[in-house]
């Protein structure tokens, strides 16, 4: 490992134990005051999420869409700070920080007749949280999660992720993921996935909010494979009254029809499904949408033409 790369495991060490040790409101103060600072110095990533956003909002006026930025990266540094404090949290304040919407009755029915089930995530809100809550309250979680660079780095995510009782298996480098999430299923698992964006040049093209992207096909995939259920889901933040932290919203679409057709006619259309139920929720929520990356494909043609 590098010497820049030991320096920010080593940040990241130390920003843990410190988040966890401070009073709520001063470690969700802190991580706002950090957000701000962020968007004021601007950068790639910030100027990124203010174009999406500038996508599926082109409603907004220049000051109302600055507004939406500032909120969504107070959003995405609040997920960190949950992210850093979720280790202190007891069963009973992981109850109290979720809140279930939508067809969770009918995903529940599911669950506790010992059924398979595959959540379509976008990303959003605090999936971490809501992973941890999941194993606690309502499946035991087998999930898939994107390498980092440091390889120490991620894993430190792997084993923290772990230790709240999910399974991680790495999109990459690993061995037979999907074959393992299969197996998983096959035994009555619970298999949330990160699905707005493809990290795997195998996605299928669909319509966000009216515009061209690539999603991944393995929620889909898995359902057709393994009869399992599949639900699109949702997560944004609510406040709660008189705290610091905000409680975790997880909005339930309706269960994903599977049509007819061929294999690749059913995949398209099951996950244009998903993404349909999911661009709902960020229209309204957009600020909980944490899409710092390009996913519109009209942005990647963009780029590839400057560079001609």
């Amino acid at each position: 490992m590098s010497f820049a790369d030991s320096l920010q495991v080593a940040g990241f060490r130390t920003a843990w134990k410190l988040v966890c040790r401070l009073p709520e409101s001063a470690a969700y103060g802190l991580f706002e005051r950090i957000a701000d600072a962020t968007y004021k110095r601007g950068g790639k990533s910030v100027e990124r999420m203010r174009s999406n956003y500038a996508t599926v909002r082109p409603e907004l006026s220049d000051g109302e869409l600055d507004a939406l930025v500032r909120n969504g990266i107070r959003s995405y540094m609040r997920y960190w700070c949950d992210a850093f404090r979720l280790s202190v949290h007891s069963p009973e304040e992981l109850a109290e920080r979720m809140r279930l919407t939508g067809a969770d009755e009918q995903a529940r029915a599911i669950v506790g007749r010992g059924e398979p089930i595959i959540l379509f995530l976008g990303h959003m809100g605090n999936w971490d949280l809501a992973g941890a809550w999941s194993t606690t309250y309502f499946a035991p979680v087998t999930t898939v999660a994107e390498r980092l660079k440091p390889e120490e780095l991620f894993g430190e995510f792997l084993a923290f992720r772990e230790s709240l009782g999910m399974t991680i298996l790495p999109l990459t480098g690993g061995d037979n993921t999907y074959g393992r999430l299969v197996d998983a299923l096959d035994a009555g698992g619970f298999v949330p996935l990160l699905s707005d964006r493809d990290l795997t040049s195998n996605g299928v093209e669909v319509r966000l909010l009216g515009h061209r992207i690539k999603a991944a096909t393995g929620p889909a995939r898995l359902a057709l494979d393994t009869g399992a259920a599949l639900f699109p889901l949702a997560i944004t933040y609510e406040p709660v009254p008189g705290r610091a932290a905000q409680r975790v919203v997880a909005h339930f679409g309706d269960r994903v029809i599977v049509p007819d057709g061929d294999r690749s006619d059913q995949v398209r259309a099951m996950t244009q499904q998903c993404v349909d139920a999911l661009g709902d929720v960020i229209r309204q929520r957009t600020e909980d949408w944490h899409m710092m990356q390009r996913i519109f494909l009209d942005d990647f043609d963009s780029g590839l033409q400057e560079r001609r």
